[in-house]
């Protein structure tokens, strides 16, 4: 649920406003399997809800739920601008539409390698590669100095959608002297290089391939890309594809209204697919995290009103397992496989069926070279992480790591230090509190 605030002379910009999804309300208790958990969490907005009239903007990095999800409940007590590509910015709208409100909507939408005065900061956006249409990392820009922003990112040269990682782009800010670089930490622990998204098409096609009877996919709907690989295969083996699951009928659309939908790649309406033969089906089905009212989870439970899978059937979860989802996930396989059903799971299967979206250790260092800012601030995961992250800066050259917690403010120019326990970082339930 990522809400980062920039600060500079009395003004603040507002990067991202995301959501995450049943959770306690004390992130003392994330862990703890007895706490009562909220359908939809956010950061407290208190801080900046007081100083709304300072409150330039907001600038959001891509359409991905942790970065976008809070904003139809906290905007309408901020009533600032929102700026995002066209993609980003067509999720954001029926997000709005759905909760009733679609008119003025200060929306603006801005290109890549765009640069923008607001207030006291200019923004520049750039390509990166992630694992939807339009990520952008940022270059905040103040007359003190400038900060690149990475938001979500990993090296892909192979991307699928959207144009592949070039690091020359990067390499260009060197001249800037750029003075932070606030970068994600999610994979800071594993070594190597992240895994191209492309490498998917091989190792699902190799499954799909040899089932005999129905496949269903589960993955992330909003992983556009690998949407596209998945019905790729599918028309490739003769398979008509069906959608289980609102968000994946919503993310097709959004794609196929910006134009990231290829012509070529159909999808058969769920109510048909009982009819077809089992070596002709393939579903994409929401629920790779075991949640309850999913596509997968009725599919499971043989309660689907749309289809029903046998024995020999095969189901595929390309995703990775979410910490804390790992009792319902495997209550899931337990009833997939009970039905002898074919199960497979990315951490256990011999071919690629799930491609991160953050940087490893690899792309870290790498960018770290390609930009060597003065100071390294880590975000984007547990302690562990950021500590990781801190350190690989370090091996690069970067001559300070600033590494801290939620409500720490980081002080980087004229003087570089940290203002502990700045923000008291709480949680609400956006849902209850704002519906």
């Amino acid at each position: 649920m990522n809400l980062n605030l920039y600060g500079h002379s009395q003004n603040w910009l507002m990067v991202d406003c995301g959501a995450t999804f049943q959770s306690p309300l004390d992130q003392a208790l994330d862990n703890d399997k007895t706490a009562k958990r909220f359908d939809v969490v956010s950061a407290d907005p208190a801080f900046i809800e007081a100083r709304k009239d300072q409150l330039c903007a907001i600038v959001l990095t891509h359409a991905h739920e942790d970065h976008i999800g809070a904003i139809t409940e906290l905007w309408p007590n901020l009533g600032c601008p929102i700026y995002a590509t066209p993609f980003t910015a067509e999720v954001l709208r029926r997000k709005f539409y759905q909760k009733g409100r679609y008119e003025n909507l200060p929306i603006v939408e801005v290109a890549s390698n765009q640069a923008l005065d607001i207030g006291p900061f200019t923004i520049t956006w750039l390509d990166i590669t992630h694992s939807l249409p339009e990520p952008q990392a940022l270059k905040i820009t103040t007359p003190l100095g400038s900060v690149f922003h990475t938001a979500d990112w990993k090296i892909d040269k192979q991307p699928v959608i959207g144009k592949p990682f070039d690091k020359k782009v990067f390499e260009a800010m060197q001249k800037e002297k750029i003075l932070a670089m606030v970068c994600d930490s999610t994979n800071a622990l594993k070594p190597g290089f992240s895994i191209s998204e492309k490498a998917c098409e091989k190792g699902l096609g190799s499954i799909i391939s040899k089932a005999k009877g129905r496949v269903v996919v589960s993955c992330f709907a909003s992983n556009l890309a690998r949407l596209i690989t998945i019905v790729r295969i599918a028309k490739a083996n003769g398979r008509y594809v069906a959608l289980f699951g609102r968000s994946l009928e919503n993310m097709v659309s959004v794609a196929r209204r910006c134009g990231y939908w290829p012509d070529e790649l159909s999808i058969t309406h769920r109510r048909h697919i009982g009819y077809l033969p089992p070596h002709e089906v393939l579903l994409i089905a929401t629920g790779s995290q075991g949640e309850p009212r999913t596509g997968l989870n009725k599919l499971a439970s043989n309660t689907h009103r749309d289809c029903e899978l046998e024995s020999a059937d095969t189901v595929i979860f390309s995703s990775i397992v979410i910490p804390g989802n790992e009792k319902s996930i495997e209550k899931l396989v337990s009833a997939l496989k009970q039905r002898e059903i074919n199960v497979y799971q990315s951490e256990t299967c011999e071919d690629t069926i799930h491609a991160t979206g953050h940087p490893n250790q690899g792309d870290l260092s790498a960018m770290y070279e390609y930009v060597k800012p003065q100071i390294a601030i880590p975000t984007h995961g547990e302690e562990s992480h950021m500590l990781a992250n801190a350190q690989l800066a370090k091996q690069q050259g970067v001559p300070k790591q600033l590494v801290g917690k939620n409500g720490d403010l980081f002080v980087i120019a004229p003087q570089v230090s940290i203002k502990r326990n700045f923000v008291k970082a709480a949680r609400i339930a956006i849902s209850e509190k704002r519906g």
